[in-house]
């Protein structure tokens, strides 16, 4: 009885998983609008019976934004004020990693996410993207790369590579997340500052607004992005219309990039980001304004534009995604981690192909999820966003015992 108990509450449940009716969430925002096809929102509510053990690695950090994992064991966290600290041995180290370039600490502005090169254990580079003050109150996304000191002390030689273009006077929606490719290349997901005369740009190959661009590790634009030799596009980008895409992740086994982005009120979304495409923001949406307006004319699909996989309305505010793999829930294996802020949750999707087959909500007492990873044995990390946020493991509930 004792083995059987813990096979409930642990992740080896090797029965598929219970479909019932959605998840429970209120009523759309806009309930005009229909998915372009069945599964398109609000997927079946996929019960895992895995039950989750939190565990408090860190806490007292400042709006915690990004994570990286060093080789080491010892992870790396930004703040989003500016600060770059280190979880090394257990512990929280109390001073700041030096060398952080300044960042423009306003509204949804500030140091946001952090990754390292794909090299890092022979070179030591670590990319941080952030909001660039540029003066008169203009910021812009940027990527800075830097090397790493061995005692994780200090970064060395820091420099942008990439810097959004033109520079905005508004301090909201940066994007910022930052994804290796494995083939030399990085995509970085970038935000288009919400105000209208500024989202518009989301829709303008010459500008970097609303974006995703391909880059290459010193910043370059490849000649094969679908963008490069058009007359009046810029060479990075990769994929276009995009309102404030602030998490993105390679799927395992099929070099796939997906990313999950903010919609305004309703209209959360989940996309498969292919080269060239145009995701439609501000001319379609399945949210609507704050105000209650429509979103442009009010639609949801428009000829040469891609819909999403999938969406939500109401929202969950994702910040990061991640793809599990890992021997901790192998019943997970494959399906999609997302950190939901509004109300706050960690989001499980199970993908069949590219159509969501299964939603479930969990973590959902934690308040804001920011960011989630994988550790290399299959525990799940994820940043709670807050004055005092905190550095959260999750297991199995009675593994080990």
């Amino acid at each position: 009885m004792r083995r059987l108990c813990l096979l409930l509450a642990g992740a080896v449940l090797l029965a598929p998983p219970l479909l019932a009716g959605p998840v429970e969430q209120g009523p759309p925002n806009v309930p005009a609008f229909h998915p372009a096809f069945p599964e398109q929102t609000r997927a079946p509510e996929a019960v895992s019976g895995v039950a989750l053990q939190v565990e408090r690695l860190a806490e007292g950090l400042e709006h915690p934004w990004g994570i990286a994992i060093l080789p080491d064991g010892g992870f790396l966290i930004t703040e989003r004020p500016g600060r770059l600290r280190v979880f090394a041995g257990g512990a929280l180290r109390e001073a700041p990693v030096a060398g952080v370039p300044a960042v423009l600490n306003e509204g949804q502005g500030g140091l946001l996410d952090v990754a390292l090169d794909p090299d890092f254990a022979a070179n030591r580079l670590v990319y941080l993207t952030y909001a660039k003050p540029l003066g008169e109150g203009m910021s812009a996304t940027a990527v800075a790369r830097g090397r790493l000191a061995e005692d994780a002390a200090a970064l060395t030689d820091v420099g942008d590579i990439l810097v959004q273009e033109p520079p905005s006077p508004v301090a909201m929606q940066y994007g910022a997340r930052i994804v290796f490719d494995g083939a030399g290349h990085a995509f970085v997901t970038l935000g288009e500052h919400s105000r209208p005369d500024q989202r518009a740009k989301a829709q303008d190959p010459a500008t970097t607004y609303g974006k995703v661009v391909r880059i290459g590790l010193d910043g370059s634009a490849p000649a094969d992005n679908p963008f490069a030799g058009v007359d009046g596009a810029l060479a990075a980008i990769w994929s276009l219309g995009h309102r404030n895409p602030q998490g993105a992740a390679i799927r395992p086994g099929t070099g796939e990039l997906w990313a999950v982005e903010h919609g305004p009120r309703g209209g959360d979304e989940l996309n498969l980001i292919e080269p060239g495409k145009n995701y439609g923001w501000p001319v379609v949406s399945y949210g609507e304004n704050y105000d209650g307006t429509p979103v442009g004319d009010g639609i949801t699909s428009a000829d040469g534009m891609t819909g999403p996989r999938y969406y939500w309305d109401p929202v969950i505010a994702p910040g990061a995604m991640t793809f599990y793999e890992g021997a901790m829930f192998p019943a997970w294996d494959g399906d999609v981690l997302v950190a939901a802020m509004k109300p706050g949750a960690l989001v499980r999707l199970r993908l069949d192909g590219d159509t969501v087959t299964g939603e479930e909500r969990l973590l959902k007492d934690q308040g804001r999820i920011r960011d989630v990873a994988v550790a290399p044995d299959g525990a799940i990390l994820v940043l709670t966003d807050a004055e005092d946020g905190a550095l959260l493991r999750l297991t199995p509930a009675g593994a080990g015992e």
